[in-house]
Order: C-alpha cells, then structure tokens, then sequence
C-alpha cells in the first residue's frame, strides 16, 4: 500500500486476525447464520415485514398501480439466480449460460404473449423498472429540444391510428407505454398498441401481476418506402434501445426480475389469466356505477380499463385530505390531478381494480367496497365543512388526530374494513 509502512500494515492485519480469526467455532457459527430463516436470524425486519403483509391482508388496496404476485413469481426473486453478476452485454465473467437461457425464454414468451413476430419486433427485458425502460427510450430516440407528448390517468382506449396519424405528420416516433394495461393488451381486451408504434414500453407488475421490472418492446425491419423512389429506410431501434439500456443508463441485469418476469408471462398466456383481466373490467365497472350512483363525478364519465378517476371537486374536498381519511381508514388510494388542477395542489382520486381482484373479489363484493369507500370520503368532507375554508393539510390531520368523534367514526370503518378484506386469501408466499 502507496505511503503505509509495511510495518505498520502488517501489525493492522495481525491485530485483525486475532479478534476475528476464522477457527472453527466461527465457521461452524457462520455456516449457522448462512442457513438460518429470517425470523430467527433477523426477528427485527421480519417483524416489520410481518406487520406489511398483516397491512395488505387487512386492507383495501384500489391503488390502479398497485397488484398481488403470484408466489411463483416470489419464489423466484429469492432463489439463486440473483446470486449471479453478468454484465448486460460484453462480459468480464463467465458461467453465464443459465441466465443467458433464461433471458432469451423471457424475450420468448414476451413476444408470444403479445402475439409479435420475432422478425419484426425485437424486446428488451432488462430494465429495471418502467421509469427505466421509458428513460431508455427518451435516451435513444429525443432529439436535443425534442417533445414528449403523452397523457396519464387516462381510463379510455386510446385511438392509436389517430396517434400514428399524428405522429407520421411530424415525422415523430409513436411510444406506447402499455404500463397499466398490459395485462389487458395481453388478454386482448383492450386494442394494442402494437399495431400502430413504433415502440411499446412497459412496467410488469399491474395488470401484468409480474415483478418490479420494465421491458421495451422495438420494430425492426422496414420504417417507411418512399412513394418516389421505392427506397426503403430501416429501423435502427434495436441498437439505439439496448445501447441506451447498457452500458448508458444501467449496470448489471437482475436476473432475479428477468426470471419474475418470465414466469409472470408463461401465468399470462394462461386461460386463467384471462378469466381475471375480464373479472378486473368488470370489477371497476361495478365500482364506478355504484361511486356514480351516490352522486360522484368520474372525468370521461366511466371507464373502459381497470382505473377511473374520481373528480371531488363537487363534494368539497381535495385528494390529498382524502386520501389522510381513506388511509386511516385502511382503504388504499392516491391523489392524482384532474383536468385543469394543480398537480400541487389536485382535487383527483384515482381508483383501480387489479389487487383486489387477485385477491378473488367480484362485482357484489365492490358494491360493499364502494360504500365503504363513499364513507371515507363523507367523513372527510364533513371534517372540511367543519373548518376554516383556509386551514391548511397540517390543520386538517391534526383536527382528525384530535377529535374523538372523528377517531371513533375511522375506528367503525376501519373494524369494517379489516374484518371484510380479512375473508379473503392473499396470493403470494404464506409468511413473506
């Protein structure tokens, strides 16, 4: 070591030996530990992991971006491939055929799934996450003052032919990002942005019911022929795209993800995963009639996916006071803006089906989530009402934390809620 006496290195590491020398009672006692359960060997974080999955069991999930994995899918994010570092393209260690096999069988299913021929679509199954995958694309195919246009919260099909109209006018690229309806692309109940993009993105765990993971989806092949001359001008995305993903925005794969999502595409080719994408449909269906029934505004007025939005403007509360009450409550939601609010400041609830209906939910049962969840919201508007028009969020909690009334009124609806959503299996492992 540059400019540390020999000596004095030498002493160090001595000294460091005799504390913790590897004899073996230490290896008996680290051969121990290597193999001993979470419960025993940590108790801390597996309390705090214990009391997540009682939170889950005992509540109401109806966050759109939120689902259940199956337990196959768990079993696979803690088995040995994660043990396994591989770069995402060239490779400074070898033995990597086992996670090479099981990248390829996820692009595989990947294109299956979606019914895409291999000869004209390319896919990536290696970002991280759908914010991920999106960035990558942004990376690869913006231009320096380039646009991105796009919506959110959207709870219509989109006319996709319009949108390639649009963007073969200006000459843009079309990017779907099937992150919410992806299960439902696959299912085909919803129409596909395959057949009009140019590129398809994705996260992989809401209505997919996968893992935390991302995946773009590319042309390849012929872009466009000019009407003059014949020629043919070809995609370059494949390069741009995987380029973007490794070496400029991401290290090594996660092949724990990359195998999560493998399993969670063979689950969505199944007859079974079908079954549940049209029971999730028709799910939120029941849940925005019944919402409308008891006088609430939902902006486009219904819903053709497993999302709406919830407009609360008329009733005289925001969604981030809501969303206070509604958690409290153990009712599961999140604020998001409608049309004209401040994203700061946004009077939107935004609702969705896919959790719950893993967890076997129908339509009857959400008629009784719907009057659970129109009891959440009564009480905050009454709490609002009863207050300075001006007082702030900070006012408002302590208020709810405060007054008795109030905390017996969430008490009551929350003993309601854990005792419903209790009746109902959780998927995934039994313990974790």
């Amino acid at each position: 070591m540059k400019g540390y006496p020999q000596d004095r290195l030498h002493h160090a590491i001595k000294s460091i030996e005799n504390v913790y020398y590897f004899d073996k009672s230490t290896r008996e006692s680290h051969d121990r530990m290597m193999q001993e359960p979470l419960n025993t060997n940590d108790p801390e974080v597996f309390n705090i992991i214990q009391k997540e999955k009682r939170r889950q069991t005992y509540s109401l999930s109806l966050i759109a971006s939120e689902n259940f994995t199956s337990r196959a899918v768990s079993e696979v994010l803690s088995s040995c491939i994660s043990n396994k570092f591989i770069q995402q393209s060239f490779r400074y260690s070898g033995d990597a055929d086992s996670v090479d096999e099981l990248e390829h069988l996820c692009q595989q299913r990947a294109l299956k799934v979606y019914g895409l021929d291999p000869e004209k679509w390319g896919v990536n199954v290696r970002p991280y996450s759908g914010s991920f995958a999106n960035f990558a694309v942004y990376t690869s195919v913006v231009e320096p003052d380039g646009r991105i246009m796009g919506t959110t919260s959207y709870s219509c099909n989109l006319d996709y032919s319009r949108l390639r109209n649009i963007a073969d006018e200006n000459g843009a690229y079309l990017l779907g990002d099937m992150a919410h309806i992806s299960g439902l692309v696959a299912a085909g109940l919803v129409p596909s942005p395959f057949d009009y993009c140019d590129i398809v993105s994705t996260s992989t765990y809401k209505t997919l019911r996968g893992c935390r993971a991302g995946a773009i989806f590319y042309r390849k092949g012929v872009r466009s022929v000019d009407a003059k001359t014949g020629k043919e001008t070809l995609y370059n995305l494949e390069s741009l795209i995987c380029e973007a993903v490794f070496p400029r925005l991401q290290g090594g794969r996660h092949n724990h993800s990359i195998a999560g999502l493998a399993v969670a595409l063979k689950q969505a080719m199944t007859p079974e995963f079908k079954a549940y994408q049209v029971q999730m449909l028709a799910n939120c269906r029941t849940l925005a009639s019944s919402l409308i029934e008891k006088g609430y505004k939902i902006v486009t007025g219904g819903t053709d996916t497993h999302l709406f939005l919830l407009d609360l403007r008329p009733n005289g509360i925001d969604g981030v006071r809501a969303v206070k009450v509604l958690q409290d409550c153990a009712i599961g939601c999140n604020k998001s803006p409608c049309p004209g609010d401040s994203a700061l400041h946004p009077f939107g609830l935004r609702l969705g089906t896919p959790a719950l209906t893993s967890r076997g939910l129908v339509e009857e049962d959400f008629c009784q989530v719907a009057e659970l969840l129109h009891r959440g919201i009564q009480l905050a508007v009454e709490i609002q009402m009863n207050m300075n028009p001006k007082s702030s969020f900070k006012e408002f909690k302590e208020t709810l934390a405060q007054d008795k009334n109030y905390q017996n009124r969430v008490r009551e609806i929350r003993d309601e809620v854990e005792a419903f959503a209790g009746k109902f299996p959780m998927p995934g492992m039994p313990e974790l």
